[in-house]
């Protein structure tokens, strides 16, 4: 495999370098001093801050743009095989590599790499250790998942050994990572149109976990069913972090303010070490804020700045966001959950800041999660006074007819909740207007782009 050396640039083409993470890698090389090049099929706001790096983005996909002095091309799995450039790249011998073993490549030039990794909580979990590390003047490279104010955006390009990303489960991406540093902080059933099942989900984690060196840590929840499983036959140093007694980082006495924001008093190695207070909501960013104290301290920050930094955290976009009031006096939030444990845990923090009724309106995301979990989702949205559901969105899937939103929303029916299948957004809006009333809480959940039922009713 190509290797990737800091010390000597070479010219990285990138095809479709206008993605989210595809530009935020090309960002890295390219104030690394490498020289960058890429091409999208259409121009963007991303594509017009890759051209201010000096970043020459081509929007066409041709084969005339690779050429000979290009060293490496990276590509991602939305390139088909029959890609022009792709094919040319082959031709010519040019080396490949996927996003995420260029992105675990770039690892290897970080003393101090840290991979961020989980069903849920992975962006949540980078924002806190992110404003961490800048609170302690850390100078950190930063990749996110989301967008995240404190670094204007989802990359951030430091001058230091500190490197902090998600790494994701999905079509195992994150076994290409190279880091010094894991964090596991869950193992749930998700991503089922790759995965056969929770056991091989497991298997996935636990072989992330042994990509970690002799000297690197791990940094695991020891409250969860697949502890032994993913830590089994390691090398590496492992701590723990939890609710429970036996973990290494524990958090008791949590309590939640009138926004659902939690403070605990932290214990490390059964030792009380103060109080925690957060500005992300919910018992479970108690948990995650955990893993964060974890890594921070050992990166060398002391508590006063981790502190600092988890009360300068407000989280990222779409997670657990207030968007505003309406002219009937409904509060609108908007939360990026869409799956049934991340769904819970959001309206239980909901609940608790509720004066009159929740509603949520939700947008499934994807066929084969809502299929395989609709149970699991009709138990969490039933927590719920109202449901108001969309169409499923589709992502990567096509619509087979397998299933739809009317089958959810008639397995909350038969729960005792109120639901009503409305499917487009117009239709959900205007049910809202008739409605929602005053000290209703309205939350606008799933992973697609349900966030504009609030934005256009905020906006009326």
């Amino acid at each position: 495999m190509f290797k990737v050396n800091f010390e000597q640039p070479c010219h990285v083409h990138f095809i479709g370098i206008g993605g989210i993470s595809m530009s935020g890698l090309a960002e890295i090389l390219a104030k690394e001093g490498f020289t960058v090049t890429g091409s999208d099929l259409k121009e963007s706001e991303t594509t017009e801050i890759l051209t201010s790096l000096g970043i020459q983005v081509i929007f066409r996909q041709v084969g005339e743009n690779i050429s000979d002095d290009i060293d490496v091309v990276v590509y991602t799995a939305a390139i088909s095989p029959d890609n022009e450039e792709l094919c040319e790249a082959k031709k010519r011998g040019i080396p490949l590599l996927t996003r995420a073993q260029m992105l675990g490549q770039i690892m290897t030039n970080y003393k101090y790499s840290v991979a961020v990794s989980g069903t849920h909580g992975k962006t949540t979990t980078t924002s806190m250790l992110t404003h961490i590390l800048l609170a302690a003047d850390t100078d950190p490279t930063i990749s996110i998942g989301g967008m995240l104010d404190a670094i204007n955006g989802n990359i951030r390009v430091g001058n230091s050994d500190y490197f902090v990303t998600e790494a994701c489960e999905y079509t195992n991406s994150f076994h290409a990572f190279n880091p010094y540093m894991s964090i596991i902080l869950n193992v749930d059933a998700d991503h089922l149109d790759f995965f056969s099942g929770i056991e091989e989900i497991a298997d996935s984690f636990a072989t992330f976990a042994r990509k970690l060196p002799d000297n690197g840590l791990l940094i695991v929840n020891g409250d969860m069913e697949y502890l032994e499983h993913v830590t089994k036959g390691l090398t590496c140093r492992i701590i723990t972090f939890g609710f429970g007694e036996k973990n290494n980082y524990r958090a008791k006495d949590i309590t939640l303010d009138e926004n659902g924001c939690p403070s605990y008093t932290l214990v490390i190695d059964g030792k009380e070490e103060g109080q925690i207070r957060l500005c992300t909501t919910g018992t479970h960013n108690a948990m995650n804020s955990l893993s964060a104290i974890a890594a921070a301290k050992n990166l060398g920050v002391g508590m006063e700045k981790i502190r600092e930094g988890l009360l300068q955290c407000h989280s990222a976009k779409r997670r657990f966001e207030y968007k505003g009031v309406l002219p009937s006096g409904t509060r609108v939030i908007d939360d990026y959950a869409h799956h049934p444990t991340e769904i819970a845990a959001s309206l239980a923090v909901a609940r608790t800041i509720t004066k009159g009724e929740l509603w949520c309106a939700f947008q499934p995301h994807t066929y084969t999660r809502t299929k395989a979990l609709l149970s699991e989702f009709a138990d969490a949205l039933s927590a719920c006074d109202h449901v108001l559901l969309a169409d499923i969105y589709a992502a990567r899937e096509k619509d087979t007819g397998m299933i739809s939103s009317k089958d959810l929303a008639e397995q909350i029916t038969a729960r005792g909740t109120d639901a009503v299948y409305l499917g487009d957004f117009d239709s959900i809006e205007k049910f809202i207007s008739k409605n929602c009333k005053k000290n209703d809480l309205l939350i606008t959940m799933g992973a697609g782009n349900i966030v504009t039922v609030g934005e256009n009713l905020l906006k009326k």
